[in-house]
Formats: structure tokens, C-alpha cells, sequence
């Protein structure tokens, strides 16, 4: 997608370092050509130069075009060993899984604990309720799609600190709620699509549980037996 722009080319600066409204411009680009080549739709595009626009520092531009073949990504601009740096926080599973269906037709599903998350996934909850908990799960993807549709019940996704969140769901006398946009995380993207008719999808970001047998290995407080 072009020659890499200043001040991205050739130099690795400190992801702490504030950026400059000409950095932010640059990367508006990045993004604006990805849009015109059909690697971004219209709202995708919004969200990330409203992130744009509000970044302050080179780590705040890292997931903005992590995801697109940009010469001139800032990913590039962060140093190995980084926070933001390389792979995420999150467990990417050895042997991924490209789609799953979970239903609850007046009924329950529940995905929860050490899983594999697909990388594009349908849920569908009828008159039922879809619960899953992807803080201790392992990703099939960098990017994962859960088309969740709810008509008079309910889908609950629950997901770690890490997990950058994108809504694009529509709710017709329902709610499609959760964080919305790309956040400066660096981690997975997940996109949530689809429908709630009469019922509601949620999207929450909680701290990842501590398993029991990690509970049971740690000291003692002090001056306890």
C-alpha cells in the first residue's frame, strides 16, 4: 500500500513518546486508501479515525492498522518486548477452528473455562439464552466473528481486558450492547453482528478469573499457617 510515510520510516521510537497531528493525518490515510481498496467498510472506517483523532501516543496508533498491509503501519514503530508489541496477551489455539453454531432454542448454551473460540462463530438464541465466557478461552484468529442473533432471549459474551470489541449488531425493539470501537489494547478483535429482535446481546470486558488450581498454589498471607 505505498512507500512507509514519516515519520514511520526507518525508526523505532518510543511507544510512549506523544505523536503530532501530522502522525495522526498520515495514519488517516493508511486508512482511507484501505477503505477504497474494500479492506474497510464505511462505520469500520469511522471508528477507527474517531480512534485516530483520539490518540495521543504511537502505542494508542498500534491497533489502529495492525490488522491491514500497510507499509507504513505504526505497529512497525513499537519495539519488540513491548506491552503492545507482538503477540497478545491472549492464548491463540494450536489447532484453530474456522466456524461453529451454538443454539438455544428455549433452551441454554454455555461456553465457559478453557475453550476454543472459532473465527467466525453463529449464535442463535430463540426464546433461550447463549452464555460465553471468552476470558480463559483460546482464539482461532487474530480476528474473530460472532454473528449473534437474539429474538425474544438473550446472548451474553463475556471477554478479558485484552480483547478489543467492535458492535455492529442492529436491535429492533431489543438492544445490541458493549463497548464500541477499537481500543488501544493490541489484542483480538472481536466483532459482533447480527439481530436483536425483542431480546438482547451484551458484550462485557471483566478481569480473567484465576483458575482454582492457580488459587490453591499461591503463599498464604503473611503470618498465616
Amino acid at each position: 500500500m505505498g512507500t512507509t510515510p514519516e515519520p514511520f520510516r526507518g525508526q523505532n521510537p518510543d511507544p510512549n513518546l506523544r505523536i503530532s497531528d501530522a502522525d495522526r493525518h498520515k495514519v488517516a490515510d493508511i486508512l482511507r486508501e484501505a477503505a477504497g481498496e474494500g479492506r474497510l467498510e464505511i462505520d469500520e472506517l469511522d471508528d477507527r479515525l474517531d480512534a485516530t483523532f483520539k490518540a495521543k501516543t504511537y502505542a494508542d496508533l498500534v491497533p489502529i492498522t495492525v490488522d491491514l498491509p500497510a507499509a507504513g503501519s505504526p505497529s512497525l514503530l513499537v519495539p519488540q518486548g513491548s506491552p503492545v508489541a507482538g503477540k497478545s496477551p491472549a492464548v491463540f489455539a494450536d489447532t484453530p477452528i474456522e466456524s461453529q453454531l451454538y443454539v438455544a432454542i428455549m433452551s441454554g448454551v454455555d461456553r465457559r473455562g478453557v475453550w476454543t473460540v472459532p473465527a467466525t462463530g453463529n449464535v442463535i438464541a430463540l426464546m433461550g439464552g447463549a452464555e460465553l465466557d471468552m476470558r480463559q478461552a483460546q482464539f482461532s484468529a487474530q480476528e474473530t466473528v460472532i454473528y449473534a442473533n437474539a429474538i425474544m432471549g438473550g446472548v451474553n459474551i463475556t471477554v478479558g481486558p485484552d480483547v478489543q470489541v467492535v458492535m455492529q449488531g442492529v436491535g429492533i425493539m431489543g438492544g445490541y450492547v458493549g463497548p464500541s470501537g477499537i481500543e488501544p489494547s493490541g489484542g483480538p478483535v472481536l466483532r459482533v453482528k447480527g439481530l436483536a429482535l425483542m431480546g438482547g446481546v451484551t458484550v462485557i470486558r471483566k478481569p480473567v478469573k484465576e483458575t482454582k488450581s492457580k488459587r490453591l498454589r499461591m503463599p498464604p498471607p503473611h503470618g498465616l499457617h
